[in-house]
């Protein structure tokens, strides 16, 4: 099987965004393989295991992002591509999915795609649905188990009714949870592997695609103001007097 594990990196989860300039900023967070996007390298690594076969790594982003590649080549990944384009900065979902369609092209012989639920810094979720309906493959979301078998890969999707069985032919995009397992640490010989891994930089030129123009555009960003809060805390000798003292109060800041 030819696997492609779709990852991105964003800001750690630690960082405080502010904006600056009408624009989004991080500071000096560091930046790092989206969380979510781990499971979906561990997916992918649990099918290559299972049915042979090899998992390419795609993200798109700056020349940066070539770290949170080297993150997935160290746990395990044969390969990785980066998608890098002047154009490309700014896409919304929908450009970053016939972005990684054409990519999936050019890789060619793809069975299977496999994202995280989500990402850290936008968390629209709906990339892999969108990348599905560009390729024209079924989607399967939400996959906390898959199993492939006779061309044809079946999941058990984890929603908050509990779990659905559902299953479609290959190729097809999935995205998963949690529950697929936890991601793997990478090794050490996978560090020494990624540390000096060449890895490509796709343009938009090569993909034969033009810059795709974005349905969504941010028109402004604005920081909301903070706001001043002071506690006061109310003491008695009896939670009689307690109640008594808050009620007073209550009435008087005219709450009630």
């Amino acid at each position: 099987m030819k696997i492609i594990a779709c990852i991105k990196q964003v800001p750690d989860s630690e960082a405080k965004v502010k904006t600056e300039n009408g624009k989004v900023t991080w500071g000096d967070a560091p930046l790092v393989i989206n969380p979510f996007d781990e499971y979906a390298v561990e997916g992918a690594l649990q099918q290559k295991e299972a049915q042979g076969g090899t998992v390419t790594a795609l993200c798109i982003g700056p020349e940066s992002a070539k770290e949170a590649l080297k993150h997935a080549l160290a746990m395990g990944a044969d390969e990785a591509v980066l998608v890098s384009d002047a154009a490309l900065e700014g896409i919304d979902t929908q450009g970053a999915a016939r972005v990684l369609a054409a990519a999936i092209q050019k890789v060619g012989g793809v069975d299977m795609m496999v994202f995280g639920r989500q990402t850290l810094d936008n968390g629209a979720g709906v990339t892999p649905a969108q990348t599905a309906r560009v390729l024209g493959w079924p989607m399967l979301g939400l996959a906390g188990q898959i199993k492939v078998q006779d061309g044809s890969v079946s999941v058990d999707r984890v929603i908050e009714e509990g779990r659905q069985a559902v299953s479609a032919k290959l190729p097809a995009v999935l995205s998963v949870v949690q529950s697929i397992g936890e991601p793997r640490y990478p090794s050490f010989m996978g560090i020494r592997k990624a540390s000096k891994a060449n890895i490509p930089i796709w343009s938009l030129s090569d993909l034969g695609v033009g810059a795709p123009e974005a349905t969504v555009k941010r028109i402004e960003l604005t920081t909301p103001p903070a706001r001043e809060t002071t506690v006061e805390i109310i003491t008695g000798d009896s939670p009689a007097e307690i109640a008594n003292k808050l009620v007073d109060k209550i009435l008087a800041e005219k709450i009630l």
